[in-house]
């Protein structure tokens, strides 16, 4: 509110004046204020919630809720709007497909039909030229418009899909700002619901539910409505789809129109043409026809533009679309393959519950007959497993369900994000419902397994059953043992009746029946023999099912086993990948942690290079000023210190060759770990491929798996109807056998020892099962040794990954200690070359104190002879000239005062330098100390290298070793498998090894071929852009020597007629000066001149320092073009050996040594050249100093040489004048010429800069370009080498294979022989997996041997790889001792220049002896001016000229790129023509067949014609099938076309891809012809090589005999490994067997299949009839549907128009509302201001009112101060008036003294009565008088004292005098205080109101200031001394009118006016005046 408030007055105080400016302000304020007080309310809300905030919510609230009905009213109209565009889009593009071909094929028409008409054109058109040649004809190539208005029609037939296109945009962003107004609706909905909830815990009243009641009632309303709404919009979807379709009929109509004006135009141009023939002179019509088809041409080629773009735009909507239903696809497959899993799990859940519930029944039922014989585990795990499995299926079936919910939510209407949030949504529940079919395979693990034994409790019980079986047989014998079992019936009722109250009721309805059966006693004996052979029967079957049930669990607890192996194995080998995934991710960082350091070392290397570069160009440069300076001892010195430094940069450049070295070494290892990397993707490759097997083989067990459930299920039912029958039949005979218990009591003990024979029985049946058991769990422990063999091996090739980690981080380490080393190295170089840089800026300094003390001595030299001139003329000179001489030696001595104390601070300075030289000599002491421990270190890494390289040549020799020793074994193998060498086939694995070398051979060869072409590439750019900077720089170069030969020849002009001027002046001073008189004009104008002509040299010297600038320029310039030239000729020399190669490299070498010597040689010339024109220069000053030094010194003075002296004085002062101001002039413009000089030295040292860094770069490119043409050879060497090696490997790869294929052949061969064993070999069985491990550990082994071959031969390769490396050291060498070459020549340059500067400092000297008068200085200075203009307006002409250099060289490279892309159109329009060519083609083809077809398609039509006029009754249904059949050879048609298409355009594809075959191909024959010379090379190479290998041969046969032992062990193991391989065959054969087996049931099946086809196939011919006969009736429903809509729909037009007409009505009314609203808010906007404008008057008046206040407070204490000093000065005199008036009155005549009483009367109050009668008494009175007044004196003392030189004229009246004294006392001595600001006027003057209001401005400014303290000083009530008068210091005193300061101050105080007073009057009228008043 505060900061609103702020605002309000802030605004009034600007708008006063401005009321109609405030509206904006104003509306921007209520704006916030609203803004604030809706915030507050939230506070306040938040706090408590009273009634009335309460209603404002719910008022917004309501207003929110009628935006949220309109927005989702727009939300759902673009909803549907955006599905309706959306089926607009996909009929749209059908239509525009059909529309495209139609209009493709009308093209390809019209195309032949315009060729053709051209082509007779053509003809017609000879034939005219023939006919006509005397008349040279019009040109053919004008066009008439009488085709012309096809382009407009052909453009609009798209329009309104375009239109569509636009509406369908714009309804997309309608749905994108409209969801953005939802969510933040939302959100502020969000935020009230909050603010409703926290009110609630506060503690509302029970309002709230009855208004969230209201809500849900709004909210129920508000779906029906929508609901509504909906259904509405559906309706007009349908509305507009009618209209879409309408449109498409509409444009189709119109392209017909064109197309049919189109063949009308080609006839009638056809029509012109047969005219033409007839009528060949009408030319024109001939050119009319040219003109036409020039505007087919162009109407042509816009359509086919038209038509590309729409085909574009279509395309786009098409991928769109496209990508949008694959989505769509792919979600909805994810979701059927989820919904099939999930119901797959849910039956196999269900199955498995049913299962377990008769199971668990069976086990109750039984669980009798099982106590008896075996415990039996606990029912409580079954029961909870089943208990786990039914909330696993609740959970699974909720799961669905929110699936099912899900996917009925996904309409596939919605747009593409929404699909894209739905696939992510759907990626997290397929990823949970994976892990949730994950958790049901373990429970379906478990339950198998909990099946498992309760079907083994339930073959236990079968034969249980069975022995019953058989003692019910003996009971018939044995009535004993019924008794006995009677017995244990009862006890097991006993505790079936606790357990069970099911097995309860089951026994009461036993005895009921046994007390029945107990009746047909012996009608049970005949049964019973039926039931014997019953029994055994059902015996015999029960037998065969166990046996049959026993050989399908072991086949389950095989597969099992096999399964839980191959996961644990899949486990495993995840967990492997995994890791070496995680291996090579590290080895990969390491690798680039590696290749960064080894380019940051590289970059540190090249920086170290360039800095001692620098160190050893400043170290020449120390070197020639030590030649210069005159200390040898300091010089001998130095120059050791030179040569230690050379010794110690040979040393460094030594060491880094050696980390150069180090770091190839460590790209070398970089290489290896890339090759380990390699051969760990392809171990990782074949885990994957095992992976992809095992998956695939678990699928085929799980498929295995479910089909033996099935069949187990099947005979589960069997046998569990088998078992209901045979409990009936048991408990008929129970009831039977109860009266015979009692008789076979007896025999019960017999029946317990069968018992317990079937036990034992059992027992052993059950150990049997353990054995297998064992056996099978040995055969997992065999696979589990396996397993941890390659484990092992797994993690041996860790180990070497991790000793390889170790190296590298050894490796690291040392490159980091490097590197910290190299900096501190930096570190130290940079110290020393500040250092250095110190020591030169002080050298420089010193030579200019050098320089500085010669002229000072000079000067000095001049000093004394001019004194002793100076003395001579003295002692000639007239005694009467002694003041002028005495005043100039004065000068001089003063002067000479000067230059001594100038020497001594001179000689200061030169101490001071001396100690700074010292100073630097014991740094440079330190920093050879300091290079000193940097050699040591230097060593010391030195010594690690080389402990390095020992390290590495013995890692080499064993490697070396290893492969000798491989050989050794594999040529042993090769002489044994020679002799059991038979012709077999290798295997395909060899093959793909060879292929795969083969093809890294070819990739090896390509990618260093590309490497070298890319390089070369590089060069060639990096040599343009040089080019054109040199290019650039000689431009510059040649503008700069334009403007210093200008600059040079203008000066040395001018010099010379200065001199020759200077010369004549300086032959008539002489002669003049010779005179002896007049010595004393003489001497002073001497002393001018002198002045002068130091001031001259100064000058001069300015002008020889700018031609010795000019001259080092020209010189530095040529040493520039001679430069860029040998740039350029290097540049050339390098272009030609990127064409030539190696071939000349050597050659070219020379030949660049030759081109610098001759580049050098010219520079001498040069140089000598100049040398040579400096010496004239030299020779000719001398002579003109000699010639002006050897004047004519004669003659006498005669007077009139005197007259002429004394005029020549007068203009030689003024000329002085004239030369002051010139001396300032020549100032300014010598120090702007300096600034300039100094702007170009600046940008001469940058282009130097930049040369060097040139010649740099080429020198380095030229050693790179080198070694890499030296590593490319070396490399394609190798490789040669290393496919020969390859080729030999191969050999004895495929020897191997060989000999591994003859011992299976044996192995195959043994098999037959130990099959008739087989029964023996059983226990053998156990051992097979171990020797199938060993036999694959061998060929691991043999595997990891060859990788280690390959690795020793790699590690050759990098021996010769550091050979390559060595020779490009070596060529880096001599490329160094050709640097240092040049710098020598530069040394040689540089003492060249250092003369050249001696000879120039000699002219100098000269010159300044050549110095003369000033008049000639003046014509000089001008010239100098002149020229200097001149210079500037050329230097802006050169400026101008770059720039226009630069703007064409930007239009030239615009211009190129221009060309370059024209280039590019042309070819590409040139390929577009040729596919269109291509499309003609195909489109003539088309329209043939397409004529075919109509033509086929007609007599079809005419035969179909027929047939309904003759068959119209009763043949409907054979008419339908006609019609299909047509359609369906149309679709056929239309495939076969497109076909057709696609066969036309693979063959193009073919014969490109022919043509780029074909490139390749004689891309391969050059390389192919290149590889043939290196084979001859290498030829060469390989017979050294020989001779290497004769000596390791030797070496190797040691090897050889430790391979033919290990090659006995690998044959050990091969016979090992067949014996393994017969069994795994014998298995197989079993396998196969089975497999046949099942191929003939599946044959069955397909047969049965087949009839059942068809059968189903004669039904669907019947449905066909039945679907004609319906479709008839429906179309009869549709007609009629119809008629009914079209009615409704006219009524709902009606409606629709009398609702528009209701809309507009309402319009209206709107219309004129807002009208009433906007005058409205005007009267509320002017009230607004008028209250605004009120409050700031108000405010006004406030502040008024206290102004007043202040002032009224003022003025009171002013009254109360004026009143005390009223009384205090009512009865007061003062004293001094008093006495002068006394002193006055006895001074005054005694004839005049009653006046002066009468006036002390008047003073002191007396009345004149009493006076007068004072005066008329007598002497005594006064006496009285006199005692009266000494008596009672005033105090009071007057402001005016007496003067002290006042004269007392005593003869003088009293008037006159009191009249002085009055005038005195009136005129005040302190001037009267000014007011500040105004003048104070009366009451009455009209200036009062403008005091007042300035005061009233003024008082602003005073509250202002006064409104934040009160306390602050009142300026009002400031003390006042009594005697200072009552004047207003500020001017603001004044108050009202009534105020006793406004008053006239005569009605306050006694004042005395001065009285102008005439000199007539006397002083009695003033008397009388005075005392009138």
């Amino acid at each position: 509110m505060s900061s609103w408030f702020g605002g309000l007055g802030s605004g009034l105080s600007q708008s006063l004046g401005q009321v109609g400016g405030s509206l904006a302000s104003f509306t921007g304020q209520i704006s916030d204020f609203t803004k604030d007080m809706l915030l507050e309310g939230t506070e306040e809300v938040e706090a408590e919630l009273p009634n009335s905030m309460r209603k404002e919510i719910e008022a917004n609230h309501a207003l929110l809720r009628s935006e949220n009905e309109r927005l989702r009213k727009l939300c759902t109209d673009l909803e549907e709007k955006h599905e309706a565009s959306e089926l607009q889009i996909k009929h749209q593009s059908t239509s525009y497909r059909n529309q495209l071909q139609q209009k493709e094929v009308e093209i390809s028409h019209l195309k032949a039909r315009q060729i053709a008409l051209q082509d007779q054109l053509l003809k017609l058109q000879s034939a005219t030229q023939s006919v006509h040649l005397g008349t040279g004809g019009l040109p053919v190539t004008t066009a008439s418009s009488s085709f012309g208005y096809g382009t407009s029609h052909h453009a609009s037939a798209f329009h309104d899909d375009d239109m569509d296109f636009g509406d369908i945009i714009s309804s997309q962003q309608e749905i994108n700002r409209l969801s953005n107004e939802v969510s933040r609706l939302e959100s502020e909905v969000g935020h009230w619901r909050h603010i409703a909830q926290t009110s609630k815990v506060q503690g509302t009243d029970s309002s709230d539910q009855s208004e969230i009641c209201k809500l849900q009632n709004i909210i129920k309303e508000l779906k029906q409505n929508l609901s509504q709404e909906i259904d509405d919009h559906q309706h007009e979807m349908s509305v507009l789809q009618n209209a879409h379709q309408q449109k498409l009929t509409e444009i189709s109509r119109r392209h017909r129109e064109e197309l049919s004006d189109y063949e009308e135009r080609i006839e009638e141009l056809e029509n012109l043409l047969q005219q033409s023939d007839s009528e060949v002179a009408d030319r024109s019509k001939m050119y009319e026809m040219q003109k036409t088809i020039q505007v087919l041409q162009t109407e042509k080629v816009e359509a086919t533009k038209k038509l590309e773009e729409l085909e574009d735009k279509i395309k786009d909507i098409n991928k769109k679309l496209s990508l949008a239903e694959n989505d769509r696809d792919v979600l909805r497959k994810e979701q059927e393959q989820l919904n099939e899993e999930k119901r797959q799990i849910t039956e196999e859940c269900e199955r498995l519950k049913l299962e377990c519930s008769t199971l668990h029944l069976n086990a109750l039922e039984q669980s009798d007959t099982l106590r008896e014989k075996e415990g039996i585990l606990p029912h409580s795990t079954s029961v909870e497993e089943v208990l786990r499995l039914q909330q696993a299926l609740s959970d699974a079936e909720n799961e669905i369900k929110r699936l099912n919910s899900l996917y009925q939510d996904n309409s596939l209407a919605e747009d593409n994000l929404k699909l894209k949030m739905h696939v992510q949504v759907l990626e997290k529940e397929k990823s949970l419902l994976s892990q949730e079919k994950e958790e049901f395979q373990v429970s379906l693990v478990k339950l198998n397994s909990e099946y498992e034994v309760l079907k083994s409790t339930a073959m236990r019980d079968i034969n249980l059953d069975s022995e019953l079986h058989d003692l019910r047989l003996n009971l018939q014998a044995k009535e004993q043992e019924l008794n006995q079992s009677i017995n244990e019936k009862e006890v097991l009722r006993a505790e079936l009746e606790e357990l069970d109250k099911q097995n309860q009721e089951a026994t009461k309805h036993m005895i009921l029946i046994k007390e029945r059966l107990s009746k047909q006693q012996n009608e049970g004996d005949s049964v019973i023999s039926k039931l014997q052979q019953d029994l055994d029967d059902e015996k015999k079957r029960v037998h065969q099912l166990e046996d049959d049930k026993m050989n399908i669990i072991k086949d389950l607890v095989v597969q099992k086993e096999q399964l839980s192996q191959s996961e644990l194995i899949l486990n495993d080998l995840h967990l492997t990948k995994q890791k070496l995934e995680n291996k090579v991710e590290d080895l990969v960082d390491q690798l680039n942690k590696s290749q960064n350091n080894n380019e940051s070392i590289q970059k540190e290397n090249l920086e170290l290079k360039e800095h001692l570069r620098q160190s050893e160009e400043e170290l020449s440069r120390v070197k020639n000023e030590l030649s210069q300076s005159p200390q040898d001892s300091s010089s001998n010195f130095e120059d050791d210190l030179l040569k230690e430094k050379e010794t110690e940069v040979r040393n460094l450049k030594q060491n880094l060759s050696e980390i150069e070295q180090l770091n190839e070494n460590l790209k070398k290892v970089a290489f290896d770990l890339k090759t380990e990397n390699e051969k760990l993707v392809l171990t990782v490759e074949d885990i994957r491929h095992q992976l992809e097997k095992s998956i695939v083989s678990n699928n085929q067990i799980s498929l295995e798996k479910n089909t033996i459930m099935e069949t187990l299920k099947m005979e589960k039912e069997q046998l569990e109807a088998e078992l209901c029958q045979a409990e009936k039949r048991l408990l008929e005979e129970a009831s039977r056998y109860e009266q015979t218990i009692e008789e076979l009591s007896s025999t019960r003990h017999l029946n317990t020892s069968a018992l317990h024979l079937e036990h034992e029985h059992l027992i052993k049946l059950s150990q049997e099962k353990d054995l297998e058991i064992a056996k099978l769990r040995k055969t997992v422990e065999q696979m589990n040794t396996s397993h941890k063999e390659t484990k092992d091996i797994l993690s041996s090739s860790l180990e070497e990954q991790k000793r390889l980690a170790q190296l590298l981080h050894e490796k690291e380490t040392f490159i980091e200690n490097l590197q910290a080393r190299s900096s501190e190295l930096q570190e130290e170089l940079d110290k020393s070359s500040q250092a250095l840089r110190k020591s030169e800026i002080l050298r420089q300094t010193v030579e200019e104190k050098d320089r500085s003390l010669g002229f000072m001595k000079e000067e000095n030299n001049h000093l004394k002879e001019e004194l002793e001139r100076l003395k001579e003329q003295q002692s000639r000179a007239v005694p009467v000239t002694e003041p002028k001489t005495l005043d100039s030696i004065t000068e001089l001595e003063s002067e000479v005062s000067q230059l001594n104390t100038i020497k001594d601070h001179l000689e200061e300075e030169i101490k001071h330098h001396q100690k700074i030289i010292e100073d630097q000599n014991q740094s440079k002491l330190q920093l050879l100390q300091s290079l000193q421990e940097q050699k040591k270190e230097m060593d010391e890494f030195r010594y690690q290298h080389e402990q390095m390289n020992v390290t590495h040549t013995q890692l080499f020799l064993e490697k070396d070793e290893e492969i000798k020793n491989l050989q050794k074994t594999i040529e042993h193998i090769k002489t044994q498998l020679h002799e059991e060498r038979q012709d077999v086939q290798t295997e395909n694995s060899d093959i793909f090894q060879e292929t795969k070398v083969q093809s890294l051979n070819i990739e090896n060869g390509s990618e260093k071929h590309d490497l070298s072409k890319a390089e070369t590439e590089r060069l060639v750019k990096g040599i343009k852009e040089r080019e054109l900077e040199i290019k650039l720089l000689n431009e510059k170069n040649i503008s700069l020597t334009k403007q210093i030969d200008q600059l040079s020849k203008d000066e040395v002009g001018k010099l010379t007629q200065i001199i020759q001027q200077k010369d004549l002046e300086i032959q008539t001073l002489h002669a003049r000066i010779s005179s002896g008189s007049y010595t004393q004009d003489v001497v002073y104008l001497q002393q001018q001149v002198q002045a002068y002509a130091m001031e001259r040299e100064k000058v001069l010297a300015v002008l020889n320092e700018k031609t010795r600038e000019n001259s080092h320029l020209k010189t530095e310039y040529h040493q520039m073009i001679d430069i860029v030239s040998a740039k350029e000729a290097a540049l050339v020399k390098l272009q030609e050996e990127n064409k030539k190669l190696s071939a000349r490299f050597e050659s070219s070498g020379q030949d660049m040594v030759k081109e610098t010597i001759q580049n050098l040689s010219r520079m001498i010339r040069e140089k000598d050249i100049e040398i040579d024109a400096l010496s004239q220069k030299c020779q000719t000053l001398l002579a003109v100093l000699q010639t002006s030094s050897t004047g004519p010194e004669a003659g006498g003075v005669n007077s009139n040489q005197f007259e002429e002296l004394l005029q020549e004085r007068d203009r030689l002062k003024q000329q002085v004048k004239k030369m002051d101001e010139w001396k300032q002039q020549v100032m300014t413009t010598v120090q702007n010429m300096q600034h300039e000089s100094a702007q170009l030295q600046e940008e001469l040292h940058q282009l130097q800069a930049q040369v060097l860094v040139d010649s740099d770069n080429n020198s380095k490119l030229q050693v790179d370009y080198t070694g890499l043409i030296q590593s490319y050879e070396q490399n394609e060497t190798k490789l040669k080498n290393f496919g020969q090696e390859l080729a030999e490997i191969q050999l004895s790869i495929g020897q191997l294979c060989n000999t591994k294929d003859l011992l299976l052949g044996k192995l195959h061969v043994i098999s037959p022989q130990l099959s008739s064993g087989s029964l023996l070999s059983e226990p053998l069985k156990a051992s097979q997996p171990d020797v199938f491990s060993e036999s694959n550990q061998l060929f691991q082994q043999e595997i990891e041997q060859l990788r280690k071959s390959l690795q020793e031969k790699e590690a050759t390769i990098r021996t010769l790889q550091e050979n390559n490396h060595r020779l490009s050291d070596s060529v880096a060498a001599t490329s160094e001792q050709e640097r240092k070459e040049h710098e020598q020549t530069d040394s040689e340059i540089r003492q060249l220049k250092e003369k050249q500067d001696v000879l120039q400092k000699l002219l100098k000297e000269k010159d300044l002896l050549i110095k003369a008068k000033s008049d000639q200085l003046l014509s000089s200075n001008e010239n100098f001016t002149n020229k200097v203009s001149e210079n500037e307006l050329l230097r802006q002409a050169v400026t101008n000229l770059k720039e226009r250099i630069l703007i064409l060289e930007m239009d030239i490279c615009k211009l190129k790129g221009e060309n370059e892309k024209i280039v590019e159109t042309s070819r590409e329009k040139e390929t577009e023509y040729q596919a269109l060519q291509e499309t003609n083609a195909k489109f003539s083809m088309m329209l043939r067949e397409k004529e075919f077809e109509c033509h086929s398609m007609k007599e079809k039509a005419l035969a179909l014609e027929q047939l309904l006029k003759e068959k119209e009754q009763g043949k409907t249904g054979e008419l339908n099938q006609l019609l299909n059949a047509v359609k369906s050879m149309q679709e056929k048609t239309v495939i076969f076309q497109q076909e057709r298409d696609q066969v036309m355009l693979a063959l193009k594809q073919k014969q490109l891809e022919n043509s780029a075959m074909q490139n390749e191909v004689q891309h391969l024959r050059d390389k192919e012809s290149r590889l043939n010379q290196e084979l001859e090379r290498l030829r060469n190479h390989l017979l050294e090589s020989e001779d290497s290998y004769t000596r390791e041969a030797l070496a190797a046969e040691d090897r050889e005999a430790k391979l033919r032992k290990k090659v006995t062990i690998l044959e050990e193991k091969l016979v090992s490994s067949s014996s393994a391989m017969e069994n795994a065959s014998h298995q197989a054969s079993v396998q196969v067997e089975s497999l046949q087996e099942q191929l003939n049931v599946v044959s069955k099946q397909r047969d049965e299949t087949a009839l059942q086809l068809s059968v189903s196939q004669e039904q669907v011919k019947q449905y066909a009839l039945s679907l004609a006969n319906l479709q008839m009736v429906l179309e009869h429903f549709q007609q009629e549907e119809k008629a009914m809509y079209s009615a409704e729909l006219e009524k709902q037009k009606q409606l629709i128009a009398e609702w528009k007409k209701k809309a507009e009505n309402l319009e209206g009314k709107v219309v004129s509302l807002q009208e009433h609203l906007d005058e409205a808010n005007a009267a509320l906007d002017s009230a607004s201001r008028l209250t605004e404008q009120l409050d700031l008057k108000e405010e006004q008046i406030e502040e008024l009112k206290k102004q007043n206040d202040l002032r009224q407070e003022m003025l009171d204490d002013a009254q109360k101060k004026l009143m005390n000093l009223v009384n205090s000065t009512e009865g007061k005199v003062d004293k001094v008036l008093m006495r002068n008036l006394f002193i006055g009155h006895f001074h005054t005549p005694k004839n005049q003294r009653h006046e002066v009483l009468r006036l002390m009367g008047s003073i002191l109050g007396i009345k004149r009565e009493e006076m007068e009668q004072l005066l008329n008494q007598d002497h005594g009175g006064v006496t009285k008088w006199m005692t009266g007044w000494l008596g009672g004196g005033s105090k009071s003392v007057p402001n005016t004292p007496l003067r002290p030189n006042q004269q007392s004229v005593f003869n003088s009246s009293f008037s006159e005098l009191f009249v002085k004294f009055l005038e005195t006392e009136s005129h005040p001595s302190v001037p009267p205080p000014k007011l500040s600001v105004y003048d104070m006027k009366l009451l009455d003057s009209p200036g009062r109101r403008k005091l007042d209001t300035n005061v009233s401005d003024s008082f602003k400014g005073v509250t202002e200031s006064r409104s934040g303290r009160r306390t602050d000083v009142n300026p009002f009530l400031a003390p006042r001394s009594a005697a200072v008068p009552l004047i207003n210091p500020a001017g603001l005193g004044p108050g009202g009118p009534g105020h006793l300061l406004l008053k006239p101050i005569s009605d306050v105080l006694p004042t005395f006016t001065p009285l102008p007073v005439s000199p007539d009057n006397s002083a009695g009228v003033v008397l009388k005046d005075l005392l009138k008043q």
